[in-house]
Formats: C-alpha cells, structure tokens, sequence
C-alpha cells in the first residue's frame, strides 16, 4: 500500500491540491467538518427518535423522511472531501492504523444507515410498532452515536498516528 501511495502522491491532481494547499486544504477540511457535523446531526436525531426521547409527535417514517436525507447527502460530502484530502497527502493517510480504522467504521455506519432508511421506508407499521419498543434496537441506535464519535476521533488522530506506531509497529506514519 505504501507504493500505491508514494505513486499517487506523485500524480498531477494530488500534486495540484499540494500546491494550492493555501487555501485548498483548509476549503476542503471546512467542507468535510461541515459534513460531519451534518451527518452527526442527523443521526442524532433520527437515533432520539428511535430512542423516544425526542420527535415522540412524528412517526419514524416522518423523522427518517426529514433527517435521512441529510445523512445521506452528507454522506455524499463526506466521501468527496474525503477523497480528495487523501488524495492531497496518500502516504499520510494510507500508511497509518487511525486511517483504515476510519475507514471500517464509515462503511459500517453508512452501511447501517442506509439499511435502516430502506427499511424504515419499507416497513414504517412494524418499526413503529414492535422494532421501536425493543430494548436492543435503542441500543443499537445509540451504538450508533459511539462509531460516530470513534469516526471523529480516528478522524483526528490521523495526524498523531505515530503513537499507533509503537502499539502496531509496521504502520509507518
């Protein structure tokens, strides 16, 4: 992987973000911190909905027609920034453990909502009422919030991944 990278980094688009990195990384971390927060936000408040501590006057399809939309296209943002800040530096992001780490819990958490709002669309009667009155599909939903908060996190540690070094000692960051 760490070829892959040393090439890509080498590659006329990465070498153009690099040299407009003034202004062009800082755009493209603003625009991806926007999108976490879009993303984070909407979870949040489909997870308080599934919960029952918060939107108890709207139906689970109302609350997923309102917020899933958000998190999708935030989704969107998120995968596109994020394409493109790993473009600008390669080596950086595909050589540490936070990174791929980041990158297992996007598939998961993404993975998660999508399913879940294709299913809230498909069986709206049966989440609002047998799925919502289970214990584990709150839990599940608050788990949600926890691979979020790991996403960030991981997000950020990307730039301090010498520490994973030592725990993991053939990541080079």
């Amino acid at each position: 992987m760490h070829s892959f990278a040393t090439w890509l980094y080498a590659t006329a688009p990465s070498v153009f973000i690099r040299s407009h990195g003034a202004w062009m990384i800082p755009t493209l971390q603003s625009v991806h911190i926007i999108g976490i927060a879009t993303a984070v936000g909407s979870a949040f408040m489909l997870v308080m909905r599934v919960t029952g501590w918060l939107g108890a006057d709207q139906t689970l399809l109302q609350t997923q027609r309102r917020y899933g939309p958000w998190l999708t296209g935030a989704l969107w943002v998120l995968l596109a920034t994020g394409a493109l800040l790993v473009l600008a530096e390669p080596p950086r992001e595909f050589d540490t453990v936070s990174f791929w780490l980041k990158m297992a819990l996007v598939a998961l958490v993404a993975t998660l909502a999508l399913a879940f709002q294709r299913s809230v669309r498909r069986h709206d009667r049966r989440w609002e009422g047998a799925l919502l009155a289970r214990p584990e599909v709150k839990l599940a939903a608050l788990a949600t919030l926890l691979i979020w908060a790991a996403i960030i996190f991981l997000g950020r540690f990307i730039a301090y991944d010498t520490v994973w070094g030592h725990v993991f000692p053939g990541a080079k960051a």
